[in-house]
Formats: C-alpha cells, sequence, structure tokens
C-alpha cells in the first residue's frame, strides 16, 4: 500500500490512517443499521470499560433484558418484545459500542508509537491530537444521544442524532483529507480560486446532515413515492408550522432532502463534466469520473430507498454512498487544489 510514498514514516502512517478510516466507515453504516432497526435504545447504561463485555449467561440476558423493560421504548412500543427478539436490538447496538472502542484502540496505540519513535512530522502532530480528541467527543455525544431517547419519548433527537453522524463523517473526512496530503508529497496546494472546490464539500457534508434529520424523524418513510411526494410536486403541507417545520415535520424534512439533492446532482455533474474535459492532468479526470459513478449509485440508491419502504440494506448503502460520495469529492477536490504544482 502507497509503494510511491519515498519517505517510510510517512508510508506507514498513511497506512494507519486508511486503516483507521476503512474501520470508521464501517462504524458509519453499522450507526445507520442500528438506527434502522430501532436498535440504538437497548443498551441503557454507558460502561466505556465493563460495557466492552456482552451478557455472557442466562442471568446476565434477564438482567439487560429487566433494565431495558424500565424505560419507555419498551413500555410505549416494543411492549409484545420477547426476550429473543431483545437479544437482536441488542447485539447491532453492542457491536457499534464495541466497534466504537476498536477504533480507539486502533487510534490512540500506533498514534502514540509513531510519536515516541519520531517517525511524525512536526506540522501533522497537532492533526493527528485533534482527531484523537474528536473521536472522543464522538463517544460522548452517541451516549448524549442515547440520554435523549431514555425519557418519556422512546426516540432519540433527531438534533443529537444528527449531531452524531455529523461529527462521525467530519473525522472521516478530515482522516481521508490527510491520507490525501501525506501520500501526494509531490502535490502542494497553490492559490487560487479554492473556495468553490472547498464549498462542494461542505454542501455534500450538509446533505449528509440533512439525511441525518431525515433519519432522526423516519422522514422516508412519510412518502415512499417518485419522483412524486404523494401526489403533488410539492406538497400542500410542507413549512406548515414555520421555519422549525425543517427540522421536525416529516413531509417538510423529506421535501427538503429531495430539493437539496436535486440541485446537488446538477451541481456536481456539471463540475464533473466541466473539469474532466479541461483538465489536462490525468488526477482530476479520475477525480471527476469518481464523482460521477458516485452520484449515479447514490441517486439510484435514494431512489430505491423510498420505493422500498426504506428496506434496511438499501437505506444502509444509501448512507453509506453518502460517504464514498464525500470521498471522491475530497479526492477530486484535493486534485483540483493541487493540479498546477504537480510539474
Amino acid at each position: 500500500m502507497y509503494p510511491h510514498v519515498t519517505d517510510n514514516s510517512d508510508r506507514w502512517i498513511a497506512r494507519w490512517l486508511t486503516v483507521c478510516a476503512v474501520v470508521i466507515f464501517g462504524m458509519i453504516l453499522l450507526g445507520g443499521v442500528t438506527r434502522l432497526t430501532d436498535s440504538g435504545l437497548s443498551m441503557v447504561e454507558w460502561q466505556p470499560i465493563m460495557g466492552a463485555i456482552p451478557p455472557l449467561t442466562a442471568a446476565d440476558w434477564d438482567l439487560a433484558f429487566t433494565k431495558y423493560q424500565q424505560f419507555p421504548e419498551y413500555q410505549k412500543v416494543n411492549y409484545d418484545m420477547d426476550l429473543a427478539g431483545f437479544k437482536v436490538i441488542f447485539m447491532y447496538e453492542y457491536l457499534h459500542r464495541v466497534l466504537g472502542r476498536l477504533i480507539g484502540v486502533l487510534y490512540l496505540f500506533p498514534m502514540v508509537f509513531f510519536m515516541v519513535r519520531g517517525m511524525v512530522r512536526r506540522p501533522l502532530k497537532p492533526k493527528l491530537l485533534l482527531l484523537f480528541v474528536l473521536g472522543g467527543c464522538q463517544g460522548l455525544l452517541g451516549w448524549y444521544m442515547v440520554k435523549s431517547g431514555l425519557v418519556d419519548r422512546p426516540d432519540v433527537s433527531q438534533y443529537r442524532l444528527t449531531a452524531h453522524l455529523g461529527l462521525a463523517v467530519l473525522v472521516y473526512g478530515y482522516m481521508v483529507w490527510l491520507i490525501l496530503q501525506i501520500t501526494s508529497p509531490h502535490r502542494q496546494i497553490v492559490g487560487g480560486h479554492s473556495v468553490k472546490f472547498y464549498a462542494l464539500a461542505a454542501l455534500v457534508y450538509l446533505m449528509i446532515l440533512s439525511g441525518g434529520f431525515v433519519a432522526g424523524t423516519d422522514a422516508g418513510y412519510s412518502y415512499p413515492t417518485w419522483p412524486l411526494m404523494g401526489d403533488h410536486l410539492i406538497p400542500p403541507s410542507i413549512y406548515a408550522e414555520g421555519w422549525i417545520s425543517a427540522f421536525e415535520q416529516v413531509t417538510t424534512i423529506q421535501f427538503n432532502h429531495r430539493l437539496f439533492a436535486y440541485g446537488l446532482v446538477l451541481l456536481v455533474a456539471s463540475i464533473a463534466i466541466t473539469n474532466f474535459r479541461g483538465s489536462s492532468d490525468p488526477r482530476v479526470k479520475w477525480g471527476a469520473v469518481a464523482l460521477s459513478l458516485a452520484l449515479v449509485c447514490q441517486v439510484t440508491l435514494g431512489v430505491s430507498t423510498l420505493l422500498t419502504h426504506v428496506a434496511v440494506p438499501i437505506a444502509a448503502a444509501h448512507q453509506g454512498g453518502a460517504v464514498v460520495l464525500l470521498t471522491a469529492v475530497l479526492f477530486f477536490t484535493h486534485a483540483r487544489l493541487t493540479e498546477r504544482s504537480r510539474f
């Protein structure tokens, strides 16, 4: 992996960050499945150390199920669930939390090793430390999100869920950006019209946050039709409650997500076509192709998610597709910003 990187230390750091990024991508996918299967509230305690050990005996499972029965999701939604059903949702959430701990281990110990061995360049050190801090905040934010569903409302806050998703994607995206910089020492960012390319990445990120509100309010179930929403192109009930409808009314949330998607499709497609035709840099051309392919897949998955009434495999793939699209945007952006430094 990365044989073209001549500095051995940089090569090992890039490999390590790539492994971490892949695992974080898996974590985002698993988080989506946890949400789609309504498994996120099955573990009602936050035990960073002891919580790594799952129930091992029948008595342990009975105790975990008894604790779950004391909270609103069981009392109001899953009141007919038996122990076998509880084990299924528990394991999704358990694996999600264990994977989060694994990411912490995969990141912390190699980082310390590389720094102690003097393998990390000075400008890179604060960036790696920042990623570690953000990862710790992500764990805290995850529990803060779960707590919102352990009170009177048997569901997590869409605001906290979107923040949790947004921070995970931010950590992933920043890590990918560092990998691109480390593995492309011959390409440096130069001045010029850079803001518009950073803006493209920001728009895709905002689109992912919009999807977080769709997931957090189950807005995808409200109109499982396309291209119309029911019998309307523009549902008459959008913004019925004012601006707050954009965050709390399912019809408005789904409509905004669709509208955002249409605009992003036109923008990304035009940028990809223009740069593929206008650039002589092979990396920019590859970036434009990656953008186009990721965009087509994501649009297909988005429509399929609606038409299948949010089938779990397709909806999870749609969330993963959003992260793939962001990855393609970051690759393209880095290629475009460093285009003039390649000679």
